[in-house]
């Protein structure tokens, strides 16, 4: 049976950490290169930016005086179109798609539909509030504070209503909170990505063999509990610095996350846009119709569709 080889990286990793934080979308990027071919990325990419520095990130191709390395990089000349996927997560979609599927077993999108479209101080404390309900460490009346921030939202659907009877199974969730280290944690971006990687690149019938940037959440223990048995041939940690198709992928996460958040924000980088979307999973988890209309993959998407 046929192995399949990717190389991952991550921008906008905070771990539990879903909105106060530095960046509102989280990228995990997977490439199908070789090894050879990876180098030979890195190499030329050196060639074309002529930067000092010892490893290249994708802040250096998200420059504007390295703007046509980036087309390069992403267009059909270039090293990664067909060779290359990126998960997009929306994190404060993807908290409250947590919190109404555990709580209430219901989906989030009226609920973030309505906070995007009301914002202020009070969606923000909401969210705030949820997330520091889901997070596993020590935050004092976690409980008490998330139902009085749900009491301060100005506007009310089925989905409140059913979030604002669920307090016992919000004490319940809390309470259970850190009792199994190995747990995988209710509000972590990356393991999920981890599956999804899996299911994308394994079509169904291959194993997969991941090397991945060095995250300490990337446990054996918690690896084990995504029961993805001979579907995962192995995930190997490793330093961008000693795999060139981390590097890639970094570049790849980096500049797919700056893209997604400025089209979240509304601001629309047409060029890049086009050529970041062929490369963007159908099944990323976003829940902002204007911003998925211009992000979507041609072949598809599944809006909404949190794992």
């Amino acid at each position: 049976m046929r192995l399949v080889g990717i190389a991952c990286d991550e921008s906008g990793y905070e771990g539990e950490k879903l909105v106060g934080g530095v960046t509102d979308v989280f990228a995990h990027a997977s490439v199908a290169l070789d090894e050879a071919a990876a180098a030979e990325c890195v190499a030329e990419l050196r060639r074309r930016i002529r930067s000092p520095a010892t490893e290249y990130k994708a802040n250096h191709v998200l420059r504007s005086k390295n703007r046509q390395v980036l087309l390069w990089l992403l267009g059909s000349s270039g090293p990664l179109l067909g060779n290359a996927q990126v998960q997009l997560v929306d994190k404060a979609f993807f908290l409250v798609s947590r919190l109404t599927e555990l709580l209430v077993s219901r989906p989030a999108n009226s609920l973030y539909a309505a906070g995007r479209s009301t914002g202020g101080s009070e969606w923000d404390g909401f969210l705030q509030a949820a997330n520091n309900l889901m997070w596993a460490r020590e935050t004092p009346d976690a409980v008490e504070l998330f139902f009085k921030a749900l009491e301060q939202l100005p506007f009310d659907d089925e989905v409140v209503a059913a979030l604002k009877k669920a307090r016992p199974s919000a004490e319940a969730f809390r309470a259970g909170l850190g009792a199994d280290p190995a747990a995988i944690p209710p509000l972590d971006p990356l393991l999920p990505a981890i599956v999804r990687a899996v299911a994308y690149w394994g079509d169904g019938q291959y194993p997969v063999a991941i090397a991945h940037d060095r995250q300490t959440s990337l446990s054996p223990q918690r690896i084990a509990r995504l029961e993805l048995g001979d579907r995962l041939a192995g995930l190997e940690l490793l330093h961008s610095t000693d795999d060139s198709r981390i590097q890639v992928a970094d570049f790849l996460a980096g500049v797919a996350r700056k893209v997604a958040s400025d089209q979240l924000a509304g601001h629309d980088d047409a060029e890049l846009t086009a050529l970041i979307r062929p490369y963007l999973d159908p099944l990323s988890v976003w829940g902002d119709d204007r911003s998925w209309a211009r992000l979507r993959p041609d072949r598809g998407s599944a809006l909404g569709n949190c794992p």
